[in-house]
């Protein structure tokens, strides 16, 4: 029967862990505190705070063992919540690019800009349409936008190595409708010519784009007129004048999309009720703050998950680790848990003893991971594909990634004390003190 009874440990500990994984902060901490109370006010409850007392004080005789779980675990924590960070910072930098003020109008079905395509007849009608704004002289607030892929010479590769960046083509609108868009360093480029403005997350990836400099875009050359600086993924494009990117990309009259800004949020409705109706328009609709979380939702998902299985992986080491130390520290102790059983002290004290045990060394050890991936890795600039080209942003390790990996960390603990503790409970009092 002593298979049904691991069974049902097993079973136990996998809907623990279940439940620890999906629990947010206030029932941790209300756990905690039922914890606590326990501790202090029942008779089993201060007989583990006094075995635990007894382990905990003996650590520092058993540094070495004791580093194996929390260098262990901080391992795990820190290469997870890094991991974890470039989603969140490619997140947050797409999230962050649009708002709830302008809308962006596609063609329909068209899952991203360079996938649509509007005619001449399309754009000047959407310009027209009810709850776009208007600016001092009366015209819509409207930007008709080409955007096609080009490669550059990246900055940290070998000689001839290129990357891929989203080229924008635009009219004076564009900066209206995007207030948030300043020069840096240099100038706008003057329409009609072929130069460029660049973003400050270009500038860090590509190399020659400092102003002043010309770069190769298609079959022409073209020069860099300044840097902008947006705070959002709109730093990692190339913007040029909508016709001459559209002549020399041989896309003639048409545009990718349409960006417009709002009257104020509330048009939003409007604007795409008028646009819905329209017969002569087969388009579709959305806030650019709906667009652009919408555009990070893929990426974001496959770099999560390659951090989850990363993580799990290397969890799966450090729990083993924490197993075998655990193991040898009940080992070790064999006859001081059977004199304490021996004296009255019952099994749930001592299995709840060595749990506090590991997983103080747990926390120890996803503290540690976690502050080091945040001294490292919030703010580090990256890189990744996005549409027709490379995204810059950084990193960020928020304090809900945090909390993550000290759920991680105090999941690996509970795990790895959970069969020792088991073991010293289970241990015969009279096989105890004889082995020793």
């Amino acid at each position: 029967m002593r298979w049904l009874t691991n069974l049902g440990s097993g079973l136990l500990l996998l809907a623990l862990l279940a439940l620890w994984i999906f629990m947010p902060w206030p029932g941790a901490l209300a756990l905690a505190l039922l914890g606590a109370g326990w501790l202090a006010l029942t008779r089993r409850g201060r007989q583990t705070a006094s075995v635990a007392q007894v382990g905990i004080s003996t650590l520092t005789q058993r540094l070495g063992s004791s580093a194996v779980i929390v260098v262990g675990i901080a391992g795990v924590v820190g290469v997870l919540v890094a991991l974890l960070a470039m989603a969140e910072g490619y997140a947050q930098t797409l999230r962050g690019t649009g708002n709830d003020d302008t809308a962006i109008v596609m063609r329909g079905a068209s899952a991203s800009e360079v996938a649509s395509v509007l005619g001449r007849d399309s754009l000047v009608q959407i310009e027209q349409a009810p709850g776009i704004a208007r600016d001092a002289a009366g015209r819509p607030m409207a930007s008709a936008e080409t955007v096609v892929a080009v490669n550059l010479p990246v900055r940290r590769g070998a000689p001839g190595d290129e990357g891929s960046a989203q080229l924008r083509g635009v009219g004076a609108m564009a900066w209206a409708v995007r207030p948030q868009m300043r020069i840096v360093a240099g100038r706008r480029f003057q329409p009609g010519l072929r130069e460029l403005d660049v973003g400050r997350g270009a500038v860090r990836q590509f190399a020659g784009l400092a102003p002043g400099r010309t770069v190769r875009l298609g079959s022409e050359t073209w020069t860099v007129a300044g840097v902008f600086a947006s705070g959002d993924a709109l730093e990692s494009e190339l913007w040029g004048d909508a016709a001459v990117v559209a002549d020399t990309f041989r896309r003639g009259a048409s545009r990718n999309a349409v960006t417009v800004r709002l009257t104020d949020p509330a048009a939003f409705a409007t604007l795409k009720a008028a646009l819905g109706s329209n017969p002569q328009l087969q388009v579709d609709t959305a806030t650019t703050a709906d667009y652009y979380a919408r555009q990070s939702e893929g990426v974001t998902k496959v770099l999560r998950i390659i951090g989850i299985t990363v993580g799990s992986i290397m969890a799966v080491g450090a729990v083993f680790g924490a197993l075998n130390t655990m193991f040898a520290a009940v080992a070790a102790r064999a006859r001081e848990i059977a004199t304490l059983r021996a004296i009255g002290f019952a099994g749930v004290p001592v299995v709840v003893a060595v749990m506090l045990e590991t997983m103080l060394l747990a926390l120890i050890g996803g503290a540690v991971g976690g502050l080091v991936a945040y001294l490292v890795f919030d703010g580090y600039g990256a890189s990744t594909m996005a549409n027709t080209g490379q995204l810059s942003f950084d990193l960020r390790v928020t304090p809900a990634l945090l909390w993550n990996g000290l759920k991680w960390a105090l999941a690996i603990g509970f795990v790895g004390g959970f069969f020792p503790a088991l073991r010293a409970a289970r241990l015969p009092v009279t096989t105890a003190l004889r082995e020793l």
